[in-house]
């Protein structure tokens, strides 16, 4: 069922005092590298995007100089696509519109018919102001063009002032997000990948209806509209694969047995309490316990799934990070929460040297900013956990947006664990990527 367009708050911000690029790749930290991260403008952008239906970057139109990309009014180049192709993708750029400006970007793009927006469903780039239209129209600026428009409250900066965009599809859920603000939410694809009947609705009532492929690959480029005479510019443009683990990830869960995992129940056997199925590890919840790595762990950005079954209602868990000591209930760590409906606090285990925001802490209990929104998708549904401890900082994001941030935490290698607390809940693709 399609999840109602919902405009949330902005992330918590990052930028300010952001480390100097470490990673792999010019302009992306060490941190945003190992969370799979590439950079796709500035001196990479002529070997990552191409014409469209031809070879290498296009030598009119376009440009890329200065870390930006920019197609000026006159245009000729044609739109571009990436060299890759992704199924499930997440993208942020940073981008700049002339007075009637009109582009797009497209996504699960295939060179198959005409133009990129036969195929591929687009993020709309309209200069609203000077076309006069409606923040919310189906055709304004961060629209799923004509088929879903912008929520109520849209920000976009007027023309020659630079704007934030992100695209975020993972798991079949869609979002797209302005300025800090999501502004569509909308389910494209079930659990098999099957577009949702809501989504074959809409494409059966608009113009993509007799397009052939329009809307429903499972995978494709993503695309960069030149639609004649606009002035546009983008810089920082990022894009990762949420489909594929990195190469330098590390399995923690092989999706087969516990290989490099041990349990700790102070009661019962760990058959009792952990089994796989379908590459799935359940946790029966009981008796109280953890399952945790063999080896220590520091510097890394972890990435997993988790779920609560709806026939048992919600439940509790959650992941313990650099935990240290004696196994027992609970060790020294700090715990990232799972908690249905509080899935991103921080709770301090054992004293573990750290800081959290002050205005949202109370006792052990760090709750994650309620200005990040309502995060966690309905009970059944699977969400993304992705957690980045770097030195001293631990950041915590939920199906995509920040939703906590830790400071000055101590800087030990510990055991990663994953805890059994009262009620079931399942896990999937638990991958790890060190930062070391």
């Amino acid at each position: 069922m399609i999840a109602a367009a919902l405009m949330t708050a902005a992330v918590l911000a990052s930028a300010a005092g952001a480390p100097a690029p470490t990673g792999g790749e010019t302009g992306l930290t060490k941190a945003e590298a190992a969370a799979g991260w590439k950079l796709y403008s500035g001196a990479n952008a002529t070997s990552m995007w191409r014409s469209y239906k031809g070879q290498g970057f296009p030598t009119k139109g376009w440009k890329a100089d200065k870390g930006e990309m920019s197609l000026g009014k006159g245009g000729g180049g044609g739109d571009i696509i990436t060299e890759a192709q992704f199924a499930d993708f997440e993208m942020q750029w940073n981008f700049k519109l002339g007075e009637k400006a009109n582009s797009g970007v497209m996504f699960r793009v295939a060179e198959t018919n005409g133009a990129t927006y036969e195929t591929g469903p687009e993020y709309q780039l309209l200069e609203d102001i000077s076309f006069g239209a409606k923040p919310t129209d189906p055709h304004s600026c961060a629209a799923l063009y004509d088929l879903y428009s912008p929520a109520e409250g849209k920000v976009l900066k007027p023309a020659g002032q630079w704007n934030e965009g992100r695209i975020y599809l993972h798991s079949g859920l869609l979002q797209h997000w302005l300025n800090g603000k999501k502004v569509v939410e909308t389910r494209l694809y079930d659990a098999s990948g099957k577009p949702t009947e809501e989504w074959s609705k809409k494409i059966a009532g608009s113009k993509f209806k007799d397009w052939k492929g329009f809307g429903v690959l499972p995978k494709g480029h993503i695309a960069i509209q030149d639609h004649g005479d606009t002035d546009l510019a983008l810089k920082d443009v990022k894009i990762r694969d949420l489909s594929t683990p990195d190469a330098k990830a590390v399995a923690i869960f092989n999706g087969k047995d516990l290989s490099g995992l041990k349990p700790f129940l102070p009661q019962g056997k760990a058959e009792d309490v952990w089994q796989i199925k379908d590459g799935v590890l359940i946790c029966k919840g009981n008796p109280v316990g953890y399952l945790r790595t063999e080896k220590d762990y520091t510097n890394f950005v972890l990435t997993l799934e988790w779920r609560f079954d709806p026939s048992k209602g919600a439940g509790n868990s959650g992941v313990l990070l650099r935990a240290v000591g004696e196994d027992k209930v609970w060790p020294k760590s700090v715990e990232a929460q799972l908690q249905s409906g509080a899935a991103g606090d921080f709770w301090n285990i054992g004293e573990y040297a750290m800081k959290a925001d002050a205005s949202r802490t109370k006792g052990r209990n760090t709750k994650r900013d309620p200005a990040a929104g309502e995060v966690e998708r309905p009970l059944g549904e699977w969400n993304r956990y992705e957690i980045i401890c770097d030195g001293g900082t631990i950041v915590l994001k939920v199906n995509g947006v920040e939703v906590n941030r830790a400071t000055d935490v101590a800087v030990t290698p510990g055991k990663i664990c994953f805890q059994s607390e009262g009620a079931e809940i399942h896990f999937r693709n638990i991958n790890l990527v060190p930062l070391d």
